[in-house]
């Protein structure tokens, strides 16, 4: 069952198209990533899924309520984290969690034993008389997903929820929402710039100019590039790079690091090899599978040649 489904969601500020015809279906347990840079469009289409904007076009169904029409049922199903943190900093971690609760219409009875196991869950049972503006930026994200979680959601929306934070506090965030997942198999879309969380996910929408130019698990986007991609181990990757783009049979280079990745014409992937290993014998040339950078990065160029809108 699809607890999230949008058709042909378009939103317009003025001029700019934030959102360009988004069509979405998440089901029970699975974590959808929307993927892209910053002015792709990932925050809006959030904001659109909340209720806190409406479209210009489309339509949002929440676990089968229409968002506009069914807001109130639609938005009890609903937990989200924001890009900022949006608690009350003067109030103790113990007291965000209670306002978020009441504001849901819980009892007492119902929300207290539930905050402890989410508080316990993300690692702050040991801080409920703190308040939260002296919690550390990645304590403040964990307290965000407790009140999130707090009315049992069955779709959790995360707008990038680890921008800033170091990459422990990623990791211990990434195991947290696999763990809701399963526990309480939920629906999640979150949003992200980062490919390595982008691999965590059950499936990717890559965003460009408020289009979803590509979707699908990231083993199946990855296979797009299959055979196309060759490591350059090199001591000079930014020297070799622009001469690498003019290489016969080379779409693009980029620099990774110390090493180049080369995006390969279909079907040439064996004879640039063998050109390039002869003519610059002294670097370490092989195939590799494709990484989501490289996919992301050929998506966008091709989007871009194609004469997809601005952000």
């Amino acid at each position: 069952m699809n607890l999230i489904e949008t058709s042909g969601l378009v939103k317009r500020f003025n001029d700019l198209t934030a959102v360009d015809g988004v069509s979405l279906n998440v089901p029970q347990g699975e974590i959808f990533g929307l993927v892209g840079s910053d002015g792709a469009g990932k925050t809006t289409t959030l904001r659109l899924l909340v209720g806190a904007l409406r479209p210009d076009e489309g339509d949002v169904q929440i676990c089968g309520h229409d968002i506009l029409t069914q807001t109130d049922q639609a938005r009890e199903k609903i937990g989200y984290l924001s890009q900022r943190f949006s608690l009350y900093e003067d109030l103790t971690v113990l007291e965000n969690i209670r306002f978020f609760a009441e504001v849901r219409g819980l009892e007492l009875k119902d929300w207290k034993p539930r905050c402890m196991e989410l508080l316990s869950f993300v690692g702050l049972q040991n801080f409920t008389e703190r308040k939260a503006g002296q919690l550390s930026g990645g304590m403040k994200q964990k307290l965000g997903l407790a009140a999130a979680l707090v009315s049992r959601p069955q779709v959790l929306l995360l707008d990038e929820p680890t921008t800033g934070v170091d990459p422990a506090t990623r990791q211990d965030f990434w195991q947290l929402i696999i763990r809701i997942v399963g526990n309480e198999g939920m629906a999640v879309v979150i949003t992200t710039p980062y490919m390595d969380e982008a691999a965590r996910c059950n499936r990717l929408g890559f965003m460009r100019s408020g289009r979803i130019i590509a979707e699908g698990s990231p083993t199946q986007l990855r296979g797009r590039l299959e055979g196309r991609i060759l490591e350059v181990q090199t001591t000079s990757p930014i020297r070799l790079v622009e001469s690498m783009k003019d290489f016969p049979g080379v779409e693009d280079a980029r620099a990774f690091g110390d090493k180049l990745h080369l995006r390969v014409q279909p079907g040439k992937s064996d004879r640039v090899l063998k050109n390039l290993k002869r003519e610059h014998c002294k670097e370490v040339i092989r195939p590799i599978p494709a990484t989501l950078e490289d996919v992301f990065i050929s998506l966008t160029q091709n989007s871009d040649k194609e004469g997809a809108p601005h952000d």
